[in-house]
Formats: structure tokens, C-alpha cells, sequence
């Protein structure tokens, strides 16, 4: 996989705990505000939005179901994955939401967190 690719929920979902009420994911969120801040961004990383409700199949389709929580950062190959990266198979991933932005702002060249 030449591009990083992420994996955020969609915003404006349902859950069957809580009918009649839309919610997002809080660190979907976040992630979704560095995109909308960051012209271009979104061209140089692949980003799928899924459902909230699972099995979400092209995730699973990449990391096995047992890595299907979101956000997930995919790492490409265009640069070095982290020491701390996860993996399954011959990919590499990151499931903390920090350490997503703080490898977006490093590997896409756009703001750092604070």
C-alpha cells in the first residue's frame, strides 16, 4: 500500500442503545477536524468513512476483526512506520488517536498537536 490510509466512522449515526438520538465519534472527531483544517490533505491520505455499526467489513477486510475499532491509520509504505505501529500481516497501523495526528502531521506535513 503505497498511501496511508484511515478508517473514521461516519458521522450522524444511530445507536440502538440511544433511538431517536444522532451521535459521532469523539475520536473520529478529532481526526475529521485536522482534514477540514488542512486543505489537500484528504488527497494525500485515503480516507473510508464506515458505519458505526459493526462488522465493519473493510476494515476487517485489512486488519482481521479483532482490529476493527476506529480511527485506525493504515501506514503506506511511502514512509517508515514507527516503531510503536501495530501489525497484521505486512501492514502496519496506529489505533491511538494522538499518536494518528501526531503521524499525520509528521509523515503529511501539516500541524503537530499540542
Amino acid at each position: 500500500m503505497s498511501r496511508d490510509r484511515l478508517f473514521l466512522i461516519a458521522p450522524g449515526f444511530e445507536d440502538p442503545a440511544s433511538p431517536g438520538r444522532s451521535f459521532f465519534c469523539p475520536d473520529c472527531n478529532q481526526v475529521e477536524g485536522v482534514l477540514a483544517s488542512n486543505p489537500g490533505l484528504a488527497e494525500r491520505i485515503e480516507v473510508t468513512r464506515v458505519p458505526f455499526a459493526g462488522p465493519r467489513v473493510p476494515v476487517i477486510a485489512l486488519l482481521g476483526e479483532e482490529n476493527q475499532s476506529l480511527p485506525v491509520l493504515i501506514l503506506g509504505d511511502a514512509s517508515p512506520a514507527p516503531d510503536d505501529a501495530l501489525t497484521h500481516g505486512t501492514l502496519r497501523f496506529v489505533t491511538d488517536t494522538r499518536r494518528i495526528l501526531e503521524l499525520i502531521a509528521a509523515r503529511h506535513g501539516v500541524p503537530f498537536p499540542h
